[in-house]
């Protein structure tokens, strides 16, 4: 059975993944976010929804991204 690169459990069910061209195995959604997800550089949340990014630094909303002086990006327009 597939196992879990996240958790090591050995699973049925498990899924794959790919990201930037390489597949990895879950079996979960929470592993595969822990896995993979960006962390907010300001308050460390893992960001599952849309997120901001900029210059490589990721954040998960525009008070976050503040907090951490960046000032051109906003949640909305």
């Amino acid at each position: 059975m597939p196992i879990c690169e996240n958790c090591g459990n050995d699973y049925d069910k498990a899924f794959q993944v790919t990201m930037q061209g390489k597949a990895h195995t879950f079996d979960s959604f929470e592993c595969a976010i822990q896995r993979l997800a960006p962390v907010c550089e300001s308050c460390k949340v893992r960001i599952i929804g849309h997120g901001l990014e900029s210059q490589g630094r990721y954040f998960c909303c525009d008070h976050c991204a503040q907090q951490c002086g960046v000032e051109a990006l906003r949640d909305r327009a």
